[in-house]
């Protein structure tokens, strides 16, 4: 059985720190790094603490595809796919079920 998976961009307060991650549950991992479970972790030394864009695939393997894609890009273009989807740049866990 196949797995889905989502691509994530965490940021700071100040929107100048952005990371990229994959996961297969999404809640479960914004939450850890909200929470600060791995406190070596670079969310949590820069304070990334804010769900600024994400996108689901039906396969884990294409989502691993797309966050090697965006890591890839450049800043401009994380820029640009964060804007496309959240032009306020608000913390979209909140809208996660």
């Amino acid at each position: 059985m196949e797995r889905g998976g989502c691509v994530y961009i965490m940021t700071n307060s100040f929107n100048n720190i952005l990371y990229v991650g994959v996961t297969s549950d999404l809640q479960i991992r914004v939450s850890q790094h909200k929470n600060k479970v791995f406190e070596k972790s670079f969310i949590s030394k820069y304070k990334c603490f804010k769900l600024a864009y994400f996108m689901f695939f039906p396969r884990i393997e294409d989502a691993i595809v797309e966050e090697k894609r965006i890591k890839g890009g450049s800043r401009q273009q994380k820029i640009d796919l964060i804007i496309e989807l959240n032009p306020s740049w608000k913390d979209l866990y909140s809208d996660l079920d």
